[in-house]
């Protein structure tokens, strides 16, 4: 082995030691930042040596420089235009789009790595083999993230899609996939047979997102980062890059833990959620059905005077702050109520907002001190002892509906605010969450419902709970 090569090989060691210990530290928020930047560092040092290994080994023409750097240089620049302008309320849509760029470039090089081959060589298996499956998992990683993009965005419906004969032809779609497989690996000197997995591959992606419905979309979103990795690994495969198939490989067995431990906050398997049928969309108006009649509305000088005598205050955020993008105000309304001796809490469900993790990072952008996130189970353990719970747009996540059988969230894990001493839910309207049925903990005795958007909603009860802690 040579000098550079050693040298090459020792600084993929390190990269791969950066992703491990970075993935980590992505485990808590409160780490999670530096965990980041330390992957960001690991990824930095393997394309650095990445590229030397290219230019010592003259690996490509002065064209493919020209168009490689090019290509880096707006790859780059697009990406920390968008990182850095992205609001909270597309971050869902932006990682979803990452997961789609990923999966089409792992399929990408897969196939310009078989179509550099001499025409008519017989290729091994542990070459053909690798290949395929980088070009079906990257394929329905692309197809199937654009899709979700659009759901997430509102470009494309957020109701399951469906449509006459659609189980049928996702036969099909399988068929066509497993046996292009097939004879890409017996055959593989046939350009056809990758041709019609890619197409297939890509219809599929297809078929297996359009009829999922939004609630399911955070699951959805770290499934296809699974595949994302799964993809990126097997590209390590067929280009014999070490670090590639490391860093693919922790990627694709992240994204399946966090899938799992989502599926089953949510109570389902992740074969039921690809089987699409749960969740409506956000209906965006009143529900027509169910509608609780019971309903007590409230103002911002009541709910001042609520939490200004309170002694403990659980905040339960959903994806209305988001979307109103109140999350310094709320940040700013538990710093009120903290400086003034009242001990304020948040509670977090692992499928609150359209990503994993959506409610952590809207709240870490805004300081909010981690200690103060509790996520399922402990803040349910503390719902009995919370004089007031302040719902911000969840809907689905705190619905007492779930403990019932026979509804579209039945079994489903919630957050128990109903066991606390008063609850008040700042909404817009009576309009039903993505499971497209109604809350049964707006009509509740403890319960107060302060119809506003959340921003200004908030606001409004900052200023009057200051008049209360003032006195």
């Amino acid at each position: 082995m040579s000098g550079l090569m050693t040298v090459v090989s020792l600084s993929y060691l390190v990269s791969a030691a950066c992703y491990v210990i970075g993935l980590h530290m992505m485990r808590t928020p409160k780490t999670a930042r530096n965990g980041n930047r330390l992957s960001s560092v690991g990824m930095f040092l393997a394309v650095i040596m990445t590229f030397i290994v290219a230019l010592v080994k003259h690996q490509a023409s002065a064209m493919g420089w020209i168009l490689l750097i090019v290509a880096l240089v707006i790859g780059v620049g697009y990406g920390v235009y968008k990182a850095r302008t992205v609001k909270m309320t597309d971050m869902p849509q932006l990682v979803s789009l990452f997961n789609a760029v990923g999966g089409g470039a792992a399929a990408a090089i897969g196939t310009f790595d078989y179509l550099s081959k001499p025409n008519g060589a017989s290729l091994a298996f542990a070459f053909s083999f690798p290949v395929i499956l980088d070009l079906v998992i990257g394929s329905v990683t692309f197809s199937g993230s654009l899709i979700a993009t659009g759901k997430l965005s509102g470009h494309v419906s957020g109701k399951p899609i469906s449509f006459p004969g659609a189980k049928l032809l996702n036969g099909l779609v399988v068929l066509l996939i497993l046996g292009s497989i097939v004879l890409t690996v017996g055959f593989p000197t046939n350009v056809w047979t990758l041709v019609l997995a890619i197409v297939a591959s890509l219809v599929f992606g297809i078929l297996m997102t359009i009829p999922i419905g939004g609630a399911d979309m955070p699951v959805v979103v770290s499934l296809l980062n699974a595949f994302t990795g799964l993809a990126v690994a097997m590209a390590g495969f067929v280009i014999d890059n070490q670090v590639l198939i490391i860093a693919g490989a922790l990627v694709g067995a992240a994204g399946t833990i966090l899938t799992l431990q989502m599926a089953a906050a949510m109570n389902r398997s992740v074969a039921n959620i690809i089987a699409g049928g749960f969740g409506t969309g956000d209906s965006g108006g009143t529900a027509t059905d169910d509608v609780p009649v019971n309903v007590k509305e409230t103002s911002a000088d009541d709910i001042g005077v609520q939490l200004a005598y309170a002694k403990n205050v659980m905040i339960i955020p959903g994806y209305g702050l988001a979307a109103a993008q109140a999350q310094h105000e709320v940040a700013e309304l538990a710093k009120l109520l903290t400086d003034n001796g009242i001990n304020v809490n948040y509670a977090i469900h692992p499928v609150a907002g359209r990503m994993p993790g959506h409610m952590n990072v809207l709240l870490a952008e805004v300081n909010v001190p981690y200690d103060q996130m509790k996520q399922l189970e402990e803040a349910n353990s503390m719902f009995e002892n919370t004089d007031v719970s302040l719902v911000i747009g969840a809907n689905d996540v705190t619905n007492p509906a779930a403990r019932k059988p026979n509804t579209a969230i039945s079994g489903m894990p919630i957050l128990d605010v109903d066991k606390s001493k008063s609850v008040v839910v700042i909404k817009r309207s009576m309009s039903t969450g993505y499971a497209g049925i109604q809350n049964e903990l707006f009509s509740d005795d403890q319960t107060s419902m302060f119809f506003s958007d959340a921003k200004k909603g908030l606001q409004d009860i900052i200023a009057a709970t200051k008049e209360y802690l003032d006195q």
